[in-house]
């Protein structure tokens, strides 16, 4: 079965970045969020980042209308019925997002393929909500989407053959992406071992090694990282990385995952990273950092 249309719920941060992929490579695309403020706000969000492309040249306008002349938003899931293929990206929470499955199993066909975004939740729990757990799989896209030519397809302890083998179809021949098969386990490959490597950059900065600024240097610079780990942190939002840790700590039940006290601390006075403005570093309106 061909993918000509692809449904993504939530239109935030991934949501944005996905839906702008997929219409960049020519699908269709029907972007839903619950809230009309927040749907706005993803819209807008696409066309800056359309728009920075053009500042680069690596975008025309007449490029840009076409890519966000694809994309169709809505708040209604009612839009999901012709799409081949749904990828759900709301905030990790295991009942919202198995409220989100329960509403997709009763409005897609029994051949549209179900996905998860999600970075450390089970695969199998989420399926269990629908009728036909095998078609439920995960997608796991790393921030930002556009430029990580990589993605965890995540198979649940019921997802077929048949699903797994046109979901591979589609990351590596429609959207011309690596894909790396992964069986479900809390963190998957990336978020495991990437979290671990922020929580122990934590631990270095919480013993007063060296500042945040110079811990992020030696490991851009000397390890050809793209950001260091606390500006990473940051871009995936301190929350998020918080509530990674806290799942695989409760999962494997051990030390290594438990998170610093300086994350918990940032996070509770609202330090989240680049989404609030300030988190390790200060950033701007349009998420750029500040120096």
């Amino acid at each position: 079965m061909s993918i000509k249309k692809v449904g993504v719920i939530g239109a935030g941060t991934m949501g944005q970045g996905i839906a702008e992929m997929l219409a960049s490579n020519g699908l269709d695309v029907y972007l839903i969020e619950i809230s009309s403020e927040r749907l706005i706000y993803g819209k807008e969000m696409i066309e800056l980042s359309l728009d920075k492309q053009i500042e680069k040249w690596a975008l025309t306008q007449a490029e840009k209308k076409s890519i966000f002349n694809r994309i169709q938003f809505g708040e209604s899931y009612d839009g999901l019925k012709d799409c081949e293929l749904v990828i759900e990206t709301i905030t990790e929470d295991l009942d919202s997002k198995k409220a989100v499955f329960e509403q997709l199993d009763r409005i897609c066909g029994p051949d549209v393929i179900l996905a998860s975004n999600t970075s450390t939740l089970s695969l199998t729990e989420l399926a269990s909500v629908a009728s036909r757990p095998e078609r439920v799989i995960g997608l796991h896209f790393i921030y930002p989407v556009f430029k990580i030519n990589m993605v965890e397809i995540v198979r649940g302890l019921k997802t077929s053959e048949d699903t797994f083998a046109r979901t591979k179809f589609f990351v590596e021949n429609v959207i011309n992406k690596k894909g790396v098969m992964v069986f479900e386990s809390p963190g998957f490959v990336t978020s495991r071992l990437i979290c671990l490597f922020i929580n122990e950059a934590l631990h270095v900065l919480e013993e007063g090694v060296a500042s945040a600024e110079d811990i992020d240097s030696a490991m851009r610079i000397g390890y050809s990282f793209q950001h260091g780990p606390f500006e990473m942190a940051d871009r995936f939002g301190l929350d998020s990385v918080l509530a990674a840790l806290e799942r695989m700590f409760r999962e494997y039940g051990e030390l290594k995952y438990r998170p610093s006290i300086v994350l918990k601390k940032m996070v509770r006075a609202g330090h989240l990273g680049a989404k609030s403005g300030v988190g390790f570093f200060k950033y701007d309106k349009d998420g750029d950092r500040l120096l």
